[in-house]
């Protein structure tokens, strides 16, 4: 390449960054670039530490984990492949202190641990809490448990004291520090508690209807690594050939299901936010390229009066956003990197082990998206320098830049497109992202077209002061910036009016909605003969209300005498569905909370059933259809006769299948009852001393605990919202911007005709704050309709916007716009009109 390109292309990149023609399309990649290799780094790392940890995570080479008693034929058939195995059981449960330590209570998740435990799960211990860490290398010995340190603060104990679970009395002897199988979901929330299976008879804790998740992990021997590998391959082909139901088979490559689910979707939370910044930014890289190559059409004109070639022009000018791009991408990656430890530090409580360096992709595809934003969406317009005639140095009315061409704009639409949808990784998420970012716009745009168009004619020239006059006729001859302008701060406003609707008017309504003696205790595992006895002990406490009912656990085995099996399902709900235990219950009367949607309730109606409408239609069944189940060994039949529908959200009991039968005397079960507790204090301690075996849930400090870990992934994606504002006000500088040199014409020949510059300081910030409120408006608005939305077909709830949302949403773009136009064009009304005018002329 000739030196004196090279030598062209740095002279004009080191002007054009003095004279900061550069910054807006700077930003503009910088934004995007660091919005999106955010999330990659964070996304990277924790697909590092899955991948990393895998193995610690699952406990073994493999985990058959199963909702019943793990078949012997499993276990032998590991012992004959030469694997090692480790049993366990996990479920919740109450703890409580002796009383004489006060009998304080708190809810658990109780582990069983059998031979062979840990075998590749890494559980650390301490004496005592914050005391020196060692690995564990065998289950807690037989009347010994160890626990979390929360446990003793909760509870009052230390090491040494004895722990109470259901009949048994277990001395506490060390402290988890560390536990990396105990999994994600809600049960990891809960502190846990590990025992000697041997010891878990003694408890009385499992009952016929209790939830027990029963874990086989193997673990190949180092001589014979493909053992977990056969043994995975015949667990699976076992489960097919006999039609196991409830019984799933885990190995490295799908780690813990339940762990990739709940970070999955905060990953892709935290992508759909991005996306939505790198589609703004490059809406503003596109605009701010336009006005560079319009402020460069008389200085390539020059250029070519010199003797300069079209290809010296247009190579200089590539090198020069070869450049650019490269550093704004530079920056970008490194801004993405340190914004990736904010989300590491905000979701702290999903991550439980400290996680791997981020790798050299994300950094790469960051690099990637800028460069192709830049010749994308940048380029096009500037090549365009390279044919300016050189006539246009005495009549500037050639030369002029032409619209890019389809090709060129599909081509560099097409490659961001892709971009977007490796970052994604998901198609159906960049669609969605692409698709309702396009949507948005357009809507935006069209009500924004409305909306000037409506302006012509609601300013009339004889009544109206003369600045709105003046705004209005600026807005009119301008209508594709006014869209423009209006659009792009609407888009980036919509996102954070909407965010905030979330977490403030939505959710205080949902709570709001909740009745205010709604129950807050859910206690179950109630033995048929502890029926009466516990319900005379609520009542002397001063319970009034109680929801009671029987539980049993069945299994959905044949719909109108065909085999049920999750290969019948596409929905991953519905596979979920028929693959577990359904909580059963029976009564002669519909539960009042519960409404009949159709056929009908007839009580101690034999072979009837009803089902909740939510699961007729996820399973596809109808009025007249026969249910299977298979309750414990014993199969009943009975045919769909009621649809119900159940408010979930109304904190009673409720149940999918319900029998409208007084009486099952021939089924093995227990009890759930819900209730408001008292005042009292020490009530809980009390009923958990009356009755050990029974599992008290305080449904208030459970929701409490998800709330805060919602609140982590809702902060977290504010913080990335911000990204999206920024980027929506790079669009909004950039097309205020980008008729800065009109305006500066418009406004000389205005103050050449007398017009003052206080009267044509009012006309600009008239205009700004008119597309700011009018884009804020719009913003608003239709944030009020989703947030409808999500109330109506999410939340369940009637909701209806405050006032405020609409004038509040106004009032900030009106801010914004005008301090975006402050900033962009404040040498509009200083530049002198001499000046202005003699540039202006032919």
């Amino acid at each position: 390449m000739p030196n004196q390109i090279l030598a062209l292309a740095w002279r004009q990149t080191v002007r054009d960054f003095r004279s900061g023609e550069l910054r807006l399309l700077v930003v503009a990649v910088m934004l995007a670039v660091a919005a999106l290799t955010a999330v990659g780094f964070f996304a990277d790392r924790l697909k590092g530490g899955l991948a990393r940890d895998a193995r610690q995570l699952l406990g073994g080479d493999a985990l058959v984990a199963t909702d019943h008693p793990t078949p012997p034929e499993f276990v032998e058939r590991a012992r004959a492949l030469g694997l090692s195995t480790a049993l366990s059981a996990s479920f919740p449960s109450m703890a409580r202190a002796a009383d004489e330590q006060g009998g304080a209570t708190r809810l658990v998740t109780i582990k069983a641990a059998g031979e062979g435990y840990p075998l590749h799960s890494q559980v650390r211990l301490a004496d005592a809490p914050g005391g020196a860490e060692r690995l564990a290398g065998a289950p807690p010995q037989r009347g010994t448990v160890w626990v979390e340190a929360s446990i003793l603060d909760a509870l009052g104990l230390a090491v040494g004291d004895p722990l109470l679970l259901g009949d048994a009395t277990l001395r506490i002897a060390q402290v988890i520090t560390f536990e990396s199988d105990r999994g994600a979901g809600f049960l990891a929330f809960s502190p846990r508690v590990i025992v000697n299976m041997a010891d878990l008879p003694a408890t009385g804790l499992i009952q016929p209807a209790s939830r027990v998740t029963y874990r086989l992990a193997v673990a190949a021997p180092d001589v014979r690594p493909r053992a977990a590998a056969d043994y995975v391959a015949w667990a699976e082909a076992q489960i097919k050939a006999q039609g196991l139901r409830g019984i799933r088979v885990e190995s490295l490559a799908s780690g813990r299901p339940e762990m990739r689910q709940t970070l999955d979707r905060a990953e892709k939370f935290l992508n759909l936010v991005a996306l939505l910044a790198a589609l703004l930014a490059a809406v503003a890289v596109g605009i701010a390229a336009r006005d560079f190559a319009n402020r460069h059409l008389d200085d390539c004109a020059m250029l070519r009066v010199l003797g300069q070639s079209q290809r010296t022009i247009a190579t200089s000018y590539a090198l020069e956003f070869a450049a650019v791009g490269l550093l704004a991408s530079a920056l970008g990656v490194a801004v993405g990197y340190g914004v990736h430890h904010v989300f590491v530090a905000m979701l702290a409580q999903l991550l439980e082990a400290t996680l791997p360096p981020a790798g050299a992709w994300p950094a790469l595809l960051g690099l990637g998206v800028g460069m192709t934003l830049l010749f994308g969406f940048g380029l096009p317009p500037v090549l365009q320098l390279a044919r300016v005639p050189p006539l246009r140095v005495i009549r500037r009315d050639v030369g002029e830049l032409k619209p890019a061409s389809l090709a060129v704009l599909g081509a560099g639409t097409l490659g961001f497109a892709a971009l977007l949808l490796a970052v994604s990784a998901d198609l159906k998420l960049g669609a969605i992202a692409v698709g309702g970012f396009a949507a948005a716009v357009a809507l935006f745009a069209l009500l924004g077209w409305l909306a000037v168009l409506l302006l012509r004619r609601a300013v009339p020239e004889a009544g109206a002061p003369r600045w709105l006059v003046l705004a209005t006729r600026q807005v009119g001859a301008r209508p594709g910036f006014a869209v423009l302008q209006v659009s792009a701060l609407a888009v980036g406003l919509l996102a954070l009016v909407l965010l905030v609707l979330l977490r403030t008017d939505l959710i205080a309504s949902w709570r709001a909605a909740t009745p205010p003696d709604a129950p807050n205790r859910f206690v179950i595992n109630i033995q048929p003969e502890q029926g009466e006895p516990f319900r005379q002990h609520l009542r002397e406490a001063g319970v009034q209300k109680l929801d009671w009912y029987p539980m049993i656990r069945g299994r959905l085995v044949a719909i109108n005498g065909r085999a049920v099996s999750v290969d019948d399902y596409a929905e991953d709900r519905a596979r979920r569905l028929v693959d577990r235990e359904f909580n059963l219950s029976h009564d002669a009367q519909m539960p009042p909370h519960n409404e009949l949607a159709a056929g009908r309730w007839v009580p101690d109606e034999p072979g009837a059933v009803s089902v909740e409408e939510g699961l007729a239609r996820t399973l596809g069944l109808r009025l007249g259809d026969t249910l299977r189940f298979d309750i414990a060994g014993l199969e009943t039949e009975a045919r769909i006769t009621s649809l119900r529908k159940v408010d979930w959200a109304s904190m009673r009991v409720n149940f999918f299948v319900m029998f409208p039968l007084a009486e099952m005397p021939e089924v093995p079960g227990t009890y759930i009852a819900a209730f408001r507790a008292p005042e009292t204090p020490g009530f809980d301690n009390a009923l958990s001393r009356a009755f050990p075996n029974v599992t008290n849930v305080d449904v208030s400090a459970s929701i409490g605990q998800v709330q805060r870990v919602l609140d982590q992934v809702i902060r977290a994606v504010e913080f990335l919202f911000g990204f999206t504002l920024a980027a929506g006000l790079v669009v909004l500088f950039a097309a205020v911007v980008a008729t800065r040199e009109q305006r500066s014409r418009e406004f000389a020949i205005m103050r050449a005709m007398g017009a003052g510059g206080r009267l044509l300081a009012q006309v600009q910030r008239a205009e700004l704050l008119g597309v700011g409120a009018l884009a804020g408006l719009l913003a608003s608005l239709a944030a009020v309709a989703v947030g409808w939305g999500l109330a109506r077909f999410a939340f369940e709830f009637s909701w209806n916007a405050s006032p405020w949302v609409p004038l509040a949403g106004a009032a900030a773009g009106a801010v914004l716009a005008l301090a975006a136009g402050w900033w962009g064009l404040r040498e509009v009304l200083r530049r002198p009109v001499v000046e202005t005018l003699r540039k202006a002329a032919v």
